[in-house]
């Protein structure tokens, strides 16, 4: 396996010349005096070089190693604890984080290229600290001033980390269906009674403490999920005076032996009576437990172009060494028995596939990134309700699309090798693996793209949509005749999504199962709809400037490979949603 070399020169392309960042920054009261484009340089740096040098060499031996339990302990692999530990020392923990309480304060645009680069060292690693600053984002926004004070500087600091305990045995997707009860105590906290399965990071020594966030019903609430509470639940009980105390009435049962991300602990934990604290109100567990998991779902994006970016790196230094054949118009090295496999169609296409779907996805997920900070930080009512409602209508996309990508790149890459990507000694086969998991986790991606369809198409009569196509749409009217390479199929692929989408909307109305039969394959196009997009900013960005050297022109390359071979496939994809539900429902329970 190649060395991992963080994408620096893509991600301050993206950041700087396509969206250009700075500007928004000074536009926006609260990251104006903290970031700008020097400072953002050297956060990326000093990342990516802990992400390469400490956590990368970390990823094959960690797989092979996995966790391990032994009486409700579980111990991380070798060479974990130090990493961990050297990343929070840094405080790559809390590069989101509120300032008040000990965070860096950067802006999700930064903190997104950050999480793709420790997701590429290693998946299993960068759970850890994204499922910490995912139950921060929680605690800052629904807890009360004082459970911030007590636990967020501790975790933004890396010295504790965090947990998110949803799933139960009997009820997956469906959190209405949850069992676990707490129980009023006397002096204001609650008791927690239940068991939880796939809690990532639910036990480990990696840190002093963890701070697990539960979903539990209370006595007199409503059925379903309006009934739902959540409560911060230590490990370690904490004292007045910020020491550790007892060991909580919790444990961990086991961990999960898992096809991939071997080193992050998945584990059944039980509360056998454990002392928490309500987050938010009573009943309202859902929304601020969502807070938390609308910032994950990009986050399990980001991690879907992390692993693509990987695998790319792996394959394309493979395919320059590896010799085999010879090119179809002739010998390229004369000297060798067999040239490069590089110069093979096929490869060629395998590669260019794998490239365009890693810095399309990085676009795009810096893209909706942009939308949360300018949700947070603008001060414009409007402004905000706008970003606000693209990163609604965005994030499922996010999550499903970059991660379906990521499994077609990590696969290529595995190509790419032949026989040797089947080998563990050579890394592809890992990442494949590895990848596997974040179209499932967070929401399956059938799931985003029914909320897609449903909640955000459906839901708001197109609304949502139109306003994204119009963004589109205004772009290609400004763009001038120097992108109307890209421009054209661009404005070719809105049109497509506008029919369908009035399709979705109109057959929705007399059967209900148009939305789910429709929903992978409208997500898709959706998908490659706004590839396309982020395909046309980026050429807009390098043209004119190939002269300045191979950067851009390998950026426009690229890009009209996208719009030539990968942006078709939503013709088939429409033809598809356009069958409608009926073939779905042709068959009997019985006769599958």
């Amino acid at each position: 396996m190649s060395d991992y070399k963080a994408p620096l020169r893509d991600m301050r392309f993206v950041l700087n010349e396509v969206f250009e960042v700075s500007r928004l920054w000074a536009r926006l009261p609260g990251l104006a005096e903290v970031i700008d484009e020097e400072t953002a340089v050297a956060i990326l740096e000093e990342a990516g070089k802990i992400s390469a040098e400490v956590i990368a060499p970390l990823n094959r031996s960690s797989d092979e190693q996995g966790c391990t339990w032994s009486n409700g302990t579980v111990t991380a692999p070798d060479g974990f604890v130090a990493a961990y530990r050297a990343f929070a020392e840094g405080g790559w923990v809390g590069v989101g984080g509120d300032p008040q309480f000990g965070g860096m304060g950067m802006p999700k645009a930064i903190s997104a290229q950050v999480e793709e680069m420790v997701n590429s060292a290693s998946l299993s690693f960068g759970l850890y600290p994204m499922l910490t600053a995912g139950a921060c984002l929680s605690i800052n926004a629904h807890a009360s001033q004082a459970l911030k004070e007590r636990y967020l500087p501790n975790m933004y600091a890396g010295t504790w980390t965090g947990s998110m305990c949803l799933t139960e045995a009997h009820a997956g997707t469906d959190l209405g269906l949850i069992r676990t009860r707490a129980e009023p105590a006397a002096d204001g906290s609650y008791t927690i009674s239940g068991s939880k399965i796939f809690i990532t990071g639910g036990e480990h020594d990696l840190s002093e403490n963890i701070i697990h966030l539960v979903l539990a019903r209370l006595p007199d609430a409503p059925a379903g999920p309006k009934g739902i509470s959540l409560f911060l639940v230590p490990k370690v009980l904490v004292n007045t005076d910020g020491s550790l105390g007892e060991h909580n009435s919790l444990s961990c049962g086991s961990i999960e032996h898992k096809m991939g991300i071997k080193a992050s602990a998945t584990c059944v934990m039980n509360f056998d009576g454990a002392t928490g604290w309500i987050v938010d109100a009573p009943n309202k567990g859902l929304a601020a437990m969502f807070t938390m998991m609308n910032y994950e779902r990009l986050g399990v994006g980001i991690q879907g172009v992390a692993l693509g970016e990987r695998s790319y790196q792996n394959a394309v230094e493979y395919a320059r060494d590896r010799l085999q054949s010879r090119s179809p118009t002739g010998a390229q090295n004369k000297d060798k028995a067999a040239d490069p496999i590089i110069v093979h169609p096929d490869v060629r296409r395998m590669l260019l596939t794998m490239k365009a779907l890693n810095e399309g996805g990085r676009a795009f997920s810096s893209y909706v990134a942009l939308q949360l900070d300018t949700a947070k930080y603008s001060e414009e009512a409007v402004t905000r309700t706008r970003a606000q409602e693209l990163v609604s209508l965005l994030t499922p996309v996010a999550k499903a699309f970059l991660t379906d990508m990521g499994l077609e790149t990590t696969v290529l890459g595995q190509q790419i090798f032949g026989g040797h990507g089947y080998i563990r000694e050579w890394g592809q086969e890992q990442l494949v693996r590895d990848v596997r998991i974040t179209q499932i986790y967070e929401g399956t991606n059938g799931i985003q793209s029914l909320d897609l369809a449903g909640r955000k198409i459906v839901g708001s009569g197109g609304a949502l949509y139109r306003l994204f196509a119009a963004e589109i749409r205004h772009f290609i009217a400004n763009a001038g005749t120097d992108l109307g390479e890209f421009c054209k199929p661009l404005s070719a692929a809105v049109d497509t999504l506008d029919e369908l989408t009035g399709w979705l909307l109109d057959r929705a109305q007399n059967n209900p199962n148009e939305i789910g039969a429709a929903s992978v394959e409208y997500l898709q196009v959706f998908g490659y709809t706004a590839y396309a997009y982020m395909w046309a900013l980026m050429a807009k960005a390098a043209m004119g400037k190939q002269a300045e050297g191979d950067f851009y022109t390998s950026k426009l390359g690229t890009a009209r490979f996208y719009f030539a071979r990968l942006l078709p496939r939503i013709h088939s994809l429409s033809a598809s949603v356009k069958a409608g539900s009926e073939c779905l429902y042709e068959l009997e329970a019985a006769q599958f």
